[in-house]
């Protein structure tokens, strides 16, 4: 009799299969709002362009004004309403005084602008690309930075009389300054590694600064052109208020006189609409010379 020990003839002992554990399955991530799938029977819900949503902080904001004259919460004495500088605005385009003095400051603050940006491109250059003229130029840059342009008025027409010269001066000088140290900063900021990349690719100095250092510095360029060009028009209203014969700010001195809030709020306007053109502009400059950068440009619709 066979033990039970032992197997009987033909057959083979039973093999039990070890039985692995399962590791539990982790559950999904969940998807965020803006990549679930929608509900079927709902539409998604329509986006807004963006033109639109831009303007709808301008709109508002007439909006409230318009409210506040109508009602009168905001009396003529205090401030006219937009109907009011609409009227005053065709009056003064019909009579030609308007595209008068608009034309006057547009003319101030091109030849400020350009002198002032002549004398900050060859400053920041010459500081940004060789450690002498840092030394010599960066220091009292920052020290002149700090003396308020606007209080120069008096001593510029001590220096250059009551002509189109101390505006003109202004204006250049309001200018020198974002674009110098944007300028300055950006050819700084240059990534070191690309230089010496360059270095051992067998650029030279003219080279390294043409294609290397100069489009680094760029993106910065941009930016200070349009504080530059900003603190342009904002250095006109004050240089335009110095005995002035024409121009925007002309026709605001003349109404402050006369406590004529329409012409006043008309030529804020107007300074406004040309600072933002001159700012449209510089972005769609911005997008042409900077495409080849890839940049964050926001999230969400």
């Amino acid at each position: 009799m066979p033990s039970p020990n032992t197997a009987v003839s033909g057959t083979s002992p039973p093999t039990h299969t070890p039985v692995r554990p399962t590791r539990p399955t982790p559950p999904a991530p969940a998807l965020p709002k803006s990549d679930r799938p929608a509900r079927p029977g709902r539409r998604p819900a329509p986006r807004v362009p963006r033109g639109v949503r831009r303007a709808a902080g301008p709109v508002g904001l007439l909006a409230v004004w318009f409210l506040g004259s109508t009602t009168g919460v905001l009396p003529e004495s205090v401030l006219a309403s937009p109907i009011d500088v609409v009227r005053r605005a065709v009056d003064l385009t019909a009579t030609g005084e308007l595209p008068q003095a608009i034309a006057a400051s547009g003319r101030r603050a091109a030849i400020g602008f350009l002198i002032g940006a002549a004398v900050a491109l060859a400053l920041s250059l010459t500081a940004g690309l060789f450690r002498l003229g840092e030394d010599v130029i960066d220091a009292s840059m920052g020290m002149f930075r700090a003396i308020p342009w606007v209080g120069l008025i008096p001593l510029f027409i001590v220096w250059f009389g009551i002509d189109e010269t101390p505006k003109i001066a202004l204006v250049a000088l309001g200018v020198t300054y974002p674009l110098y140290f944007n300028v300055y900063g950006g050819i700084r900021s240059a990534d070191a590694q690309l230089i010496e990349a360059g270095r051992m690719a067998g650029l030279g100095r003219i080279g390294l600064i043409r294609y290397v250092i100069l489009p680094s510095a760029l993106p910065g360029a941009l930016v200070g052109l349009r504080y530059a060009l900003s603190t342009a028009w904002l250095a006109l209203v004050f240089a335009e208020q110095v005995n002035a014969d024409a121009g925007i700010g002309y026709l605001m001195s003349n109404a402050q006189q006369y406590f004529q809030t329409d012409v006043i709020v008309l030529c804020l306007a107007v300074y406004a609409a040309l600072g933002l053109l001159c700012d449209f502009a510089v972005r769609l400059l911005s997008r042409r010379l900077l495409a080849w950068r890839a940049s964050f440009d926001g999230e969400g619709a």
